[in-house]
């Protein structure tokens, strides 16, 4: 595993490059490196590393969400927060409903199992999605009207919606007795929850980190290990309370940073870094999930139908910007950032072929699914980092910003580090 490992490091490292060169994100071309790599094509990725590989790609992706929360500043996210509400829910209704009435027709699904694909189909990719959002925060593009941090809060939020909606749909599949109303109900549970128990574990860090003063690599890993632990604790409650661990770990970045903006901006660089190795771990493995010959066989129908939910998502993507202070090009951009499919797709596309398998019942349905939602990682993936990277260059303003001292402090920090003055 070591030895596949160091491989996809160094391979991912100068593809990184290499893509970069000529303006297309890196994360591009790891995901071709996972797909290329990976068990479908030339099987050169350790059996041990794919069999660990969704409790690695979690904790890429939590890394990633604590990023996220270290730049979620109050101000801003109070100045979006009603497009961001609207964000996180509206795109994914229009493209799960033009899925469920356009399924039958190019896939020959049931309307139900239509529906349940509309679900898998309509969460946007954080993983795909942050990353580029912090690098866009960290240049200033789009600061005045908050634009990036806007996506960062609604992605999130996003995923959580759409595999309630999942839930609800697979369970009346199965014939499972569901409450739906409860079910949700449980949408704003999860979020509120997961907010709440996000800032309570965050100000106790903050009190615990201001009395005993820790290096910051160890409030890194204490953290790191805290929002692991969130994980699994929302998978112990998922019968009892609904609970969301992501929401949980943006929260502890984002009241760290109310509370200790050095503290924010110091953890935020160490997570820069880390990300480094976590980032190639997150897109390799996830291409790795895409077995290349299904997609295939989906063929133009799977690609049209995708292609016509992404259009009706964008059509609600574009309404929520209705009224708001964003110009055209922005609202584009809104648009185009809200397109990448790869998260949630690689998680849970499986899950309806396994609980049909389970139930004894036909299992063609869940194999359709499984491909759409491959395909659907493939198609819009690498497409959309591209044109996120690209259009959010073109069409978000650079903000002047006024650093205050921390930040300053933290910036000359890795100046020198990146310089060789600090062994």
């Amino acid at each position: 595993m070591a030895v596949s490992l160091a491989e996809l490091i160094i391979t991912c490292l100068f593809v990184d490059w290499v893509f970069k060169k000529i303006k297309i994100p890196g994360l591009v071309g790891m995901l071709l490196i996972g797909i290329t790599f990976g068990p479908y094509i030339l099987g050169m990725i350790d059996g041990n590393l794919l069999a660990v590989s969704a409790d690695l790609r979690l904790i890429a992706l939590i890394v990633i969400l604590l990023r996220a929360g270290f730049e979620l500043s109050k101000d801003t996210l109070v100045r979006v927060g009603v497009m961001a509400l609207l964000l996180s829910f509206i795109p994914a209704v229009f493209e799960i409903l033009a899925i469920t009435f356009l399924g039958p027709l190019f896939l020959g699904l049931t309307r139900m199992e239509s529906a349940i694909l509309g679900a898998i189909l309509g969460a946007v990719s954080p993983a795909v999605v942050v990353p580029l959002m912090i690098g866009f925060i960290k240049e200033r593009r789009g600061a005045k009207k908050g634009i990036p941090t806007m996506m960062l809060a609604a992605s999130s939020i996003d995923d959580v919606f759409v595999i309630v909606v999942y839930s609800i749909l697979i369970g009346i599949y199965l014939g499972r007795k569901v409450g739906i109303l409860w079910e949700l109900a449980g949408i704003p549970i999860s979020i509120g929850l997961g907010i709440l128990v996000g800032l309570v574990i965050g100000l106790i860090l903050y009190k615990l980190f201001k009395r005993y003063n820790p290096r910051a690599t160890k409030r890194v890993l204490f953290i790191l290990s805290i929002a692991i632990l969130l994980v699994r604790l929302e998978h112990v409650l998922e019968n009892i309370v609904p609970f969301s661990a992501l929401i949980a770990v943006m929260a502890i970045g984002f009241i760290i940073l109310e509370k200790r903006e050095h503290y924010a901006h110091e953890l935020s660089s160490k997570l820069g870094k880390i990300w480094v190795f976590a980032e190639i771990l997150l897109f390799t493995l996830v291409g790795a999930q895409v077995n290349v010959g299904v997609a295939l066989k989906a063929g133009l129908a799977g690609i049209a139908l995708i292609s016509l939910g992404l259009v009706a998502r964008s059509i609600g993507t574009f309404l929520c910007t209705l009224g708001s202070n964003l110009n055209l090009k922005e609202r584009f951009f809104v648009v185009i950032a809200y397109l990448p499919k790869a998260t949630v797709q690689a998680a849970i596309g499986a899950a309806p072929l396994v609980a049909m398998k389970f139930a004894g019942m036909d299992t063609a349905p869940g194999d359709m699914i499984l491909t759409i939602a491959v395909v659907s990682i493939l198609y819009t993936a690498p497409l959309g980092a591209w044109a996120i990277s690209v259009v959010g260059k073109r069409v978000l303003e650079i903000s002047p910003e006024e650093l205050t001292e921390s930040k300053k402090a933290v910036m000359e920090s890795e100046a020198e580090i990146d310089g060789g003055m600090i062994v």
